[in-house]
């Protein structure tokens, strides 16, 4: 028999977050942002989903897009950090991809390799994240790179938010970057791409031409303090296992490597088949909420690689098989991701190659 450990892919609930990122931003078209892997839940279980409903499909690795178009996807496929080598140009050309582009050689390197055909071209601004893109000071030289070059098809501008995620009462958010976006974009009247998640569900004045959904595609949410049940949208991710050990210890014992968790009365341990082999984070503390047989509970000691422990103490029905969410339904990723101290961005991105994932 396999390990029972698995994940599970709702690819309605995708498609329900996708509409939903539609729905706040009427008039603008969406980027499903389907980089790593979208988001560690299989590239194409994501393109499955979205097929009939995407306006196009964002992502960073080239040989993904070519997957997608190759896999049938006819929508604009959009590579986020551009290109990167000359040679990468033949199948940007051939597979009718997009291209963002952030520094002056890449503009250069398209010129010079001669295409058959025009490339659109997303031309990133950099207003103040300090990433990727064009600074005010290179905006000179851009333009006469662009006015020179007959390889560039369609132009659209684009920046990337840094606080958009800001507490509402931070005083920072957006407006510092919109400004700045302003002024590097002068009489600019052609397509513009701003809002990431955040943006989206927070600050809908952001929404131009084109938008690029990313986390809450996945059921997260961008913020701290607003939940993704209350911002409309459903886990599409869930890992579950069983428990597959029982151990009752006294008073006083220890649980696991390094003896961090003391036992402060006699209790019942089940021992899960996750562990940070299957990409649970080995620094989520004890607390760290889980679900066994549908009922919260919480992890005891350090996570080992293959095994965790939780507390069944009040749990007299549960034993050997006994179903256990890691996170998903019933559970937000966030919330574990928050006891961890890290961000379901990371939990769904770091799912081990060898668990498998079951779309529904």
């Amino acid at each position: 028999m396999p390990r029972p450990i698995r994940a599970r892919i709702d690819r309605a609930a995708l498609l329900h977050n996708y509409l939903l990122a539609k729905s706040r931003t009427p008039g603008s078209r969406a980027w499903a942002v389907v980089k790593a892997n979208a988001y560690g839940h299989g590239l194409m279980h994501a393109a499955d989903a979205l097929a009939d409903a995407a306006d196009g499909f964002a992502l960073l690795d080239l040989a993904e897009a070519v997957t997608l178009r190759e896999a049938g996807i006819r929508q604009p496929i959009l590579l986020l950090e551009g290109f990167f080598t000359a040679e990468d140009l033949e199948l940007v050309a051939e597979h009718r991809l997009s291209v963002v582009v952030h520094r002056l050689e890449q503009l250069q390197i398209l010129r010079q390799v001669g295409l058959p055909v025009r490339v659109p071209v997303y031309v990133k601004l950099n207003t103040g994240m300090n990433r990727l893109g064009f600074r005010p000071e290179s905006l000179g030289a851009l333009r006469e790179e662009l006015a020179k070059s007959q390889a560039v098809g369609d132009i659209t501008l684009m920046t990337h938010f840094a606080e958009a995620d800001g507490d509402r009462l931070s005083g920072r958010g957006i407006d510092w970057q919109l400004q700045a976006f302003a002024a590097m974009a002068g009489e600019w009247r052609g397509p513009v791409s701003l809002a990431n998640s955040a943006a989206i569900l927070r600050h809908p004045k952001t929404a131009r031409d084109w938008v690029r959904p990313g986390i809450m595609l996945y059921g997260g949410s961008p913020f701290a303090d607003e939940s993704a049940d209350q911002l409309g949208l459903r886990p599409v991710m869930t890992l579950a296992s069983e428990i597959i050990a029982v151990q009752a210890i006294a008073t006083g014992e220890r649980v696991g490597y390094g003896g961090t968790f003391v036992a402060d009365r006699e209790m019942r341990v089940g021992v899960v088949a996750c562990g940070y082999a299957d990409g649970y984070p080995r620094h989520a503390p004890t607390g760290t909420p889980v679900l066994v047989g549908g009922r919260r509970t919480r992890t005891l000691g350090r996570v080992s690689m293959d095994m965790l422990a939780v507390d069944l103490t009040d749990f007299r029905e549960a034993g050997v098989g006994t179903p256990v969410t890691l996170w998903g339904e019933g559970l937000p990723a966030d919330e574990v991701a928050t006891a961890a101290g890290t961000i379901s961005y990371e939990l769904f991105c770091a799912l081990a190659g060898r668990v498998p994932i079951e779309a529904v």
